[in-house]
């Protein structure tokens, strides 16, 4: 430990203190503000921030701890910045004679999302870091898998992996395996996994199980490859430096960063084959197949350039469903089934952290498209398009414990140009309303104060909302930036 603690950069050792502290690990000398007082006699405790002290003061604090399992913890930590700064280290040095795979894995590491979506829990209990092994023969690997996994939904609203498969560049199939979750389950998604509670009967193989297959799959610097890799990482809680994520080599042309070619329509444009028809379940092997002959393809033939953006078939079934995000985590589902009307079905989605900030997502689904059209209607809200067409509204409402929250409803699919006529004409109405409205109150003054106490009420939360996202987007931003920074060696 004391040689990984000498041979780590400042930003790894910060970031193994600050961890520490969030889990109120103590040393031999106490936490890291008890260690301080004793360690630095002229500042003590009040210079605290871990990103103020230097290396060998980190190093010293990281030191008193001699518990096993403290140090093990400790060493994912470091191995997981180690990893990712090998790989980038060995970019820079070779960016002029680099091989085409190494290339790909390039284009993933830049990729603006990359530092967001990348960003795993690698120090909680259950995840693993692959080991790069030997340094110059592991990053000059050029031997590739693909991966798809499929995962159910559990009754605490997280996802557990229960089937997944690799092949190697041959495509030949080196795992395929279906998985135990092991939390209960709360939908098998049997329509987008093909998986049902029958299938598991008698089935063993645990997570466990399935990582110790992946690390040695993976050992010697082997490349993953896979359509939204994160996701699949996520469900194998694995961390692994060297990717290739296809969603992020093939981009879409004159379109926001957000906006990213689906596996099919890659499959489609690229390849000349649908990897399933609408309304068909996944296939893990199908699935990894086709993430391994569209990075095939990129390395014969190239496809830089941009693709042209179509309007891709959506499924009736993606159809009736509507997208429910940025939901404070305070608020209960029972709350969205007052708010949304009609028959639905609420199917959470992972949620997400932004440090203090807790919020989560959810599908809102309908038996059919209309009715869920009919929803997103009825709800009152302030209409807007995302960063890729789809129309959506702010929602802000009061609780029944009367506190006020808000959050974004969302359709699934871009709206038709017919269509775009309409939601002007309602933006329009509803920029008129309001101008009618405000007419009409003048003459009653009560009523006046009234609607201006809620409109300043509504006008706050659309502001909380709004400056929360951009929290969001400058945390993004900061992580870039640090990345960048550790490449360009500052």
């Amino acid at each position: 430990m004391d040689a990984k603690l000498a041979s780590a950069d400042k930003l790894a050792l910060v970031e193994t203190v600050k961890l520490a502290q969030q889990r109120g690990m103590k040393g031999d000398k106490g936490g890291w503000k008890e260690f301080l007082k004793s360690y630095d006699k002229k500042f003590g405790a009040s210079l605290s921030d871990p990103a103020r002290r230097s290396p060998d003061a980190l190093a010293a604090f990281l030191k008193t701890f001699t518990k096993e399992d403290d140090i093990k913890f400790f060493d994912k930590v470091l191995r997981c910045h180690a990893n990712r700064e090998l790989v980038e280290a060995f970019m820079k040095k070779c960016s002029d004679n680099e091989s085409v795979e190494q290339r790909l894995v390039r284009l993933t590491l830049e990729h603006p999302r990359y530092a967001f979506d990348y960003c795993f829990p690698s120090h909680e209990e259950e995840w693993i870091v692959t080991k790069l092994g030997q340094k110059h023969k592991a990053l000059r690997s050029e031997e590739m898998v693909a991966v798809d996994c499929e995962m159910v939904l559990c009754e605490d609203g997280t996802e557990a992996l229960v089937k997944v498969c690799v092949v190697d560049r041959n495509l030949q199939v080196k795992l395929n395996e279906l998985v135990k979750p092991n939390k209960k389950v709360a939908d098998y998604r049997t329509d987008i996994t093909g998986i049902a509670a029958k299938d598991l009967e008698g089935i063993s193989c645990s997570l466990a199980d399935i990582q110790k297959s992946m690390k040695k799959i993976l050992s010697h610097g082997t490349i993953l490859i896979g359509h939204g890799l994160n996701n699949d990482l996520q469900a194998l809680k694995i961390d692994h430096a060297r990717v290739i994520d296809t969603s992020f080599i093939f981009k879409y042309e004159d379109q926001h960063i957000n906006r990213r070619p689906s596996l099919n329509y890659l499959c489609k444009y690229i390849l000349h084959y649908e990897v399933r028809k609408e309304g068909d379940p996944h296939n893990c092997v199908d699935d990894a197949c086709a993430a391994m002959k569209l990075v095939i393809a990129k390395i014969e033939r190239g496809f830089d350039q941009p693709l042209p953006l179509v309007n891709e078939d959506v499924p009736e079934s993606e159809k009736a469903k509507l997208f429910l995000h940025r939901i404070p985590i305070t608020v209960p589902t029972e709350e969205l089934h007052k708010i949304i009307s009609g028959d639905l079905k609420i199917e959470f989605q992972q949620p997400i952290r932004k440090g203090s900030r807790q919020k989560y997502s959810v599908l809102a689904m309908f038996k059919n498209p209309e009715e869920a059209s009919q929803a997103f209607d009825d709800v009152e809200g302030d209409l807007e398009m995302d960063s890729s067409g789809r129309p959506q509204k702010l929602i802000s409402f009061q609780l029944s414990t009367g506190e006020t929250a808000s959050f974004y409803i969302r359709k699934m699919v871009k709206e038709d140009p017919m269509t775009k006529v309409s939601l002007k004409k309602r933006l329009s109405n509803q920029v008129n309303d309001s101008l009618g409205d405000s007419k009409k109150i003048k003459t009653d003054i009560e009523l006046l104060k009234e609607c201006q106490c809620d409109n300043y009420v509504k006008e706050i939360e659309i502001l909380n909302q709004r400056l929360t996202q951009k929290e969001d987007e400058i945390s993004n931003l900061h992580k870039i930036i640090s990345n960048l920074v550790r490449k360009q060696g500052l």
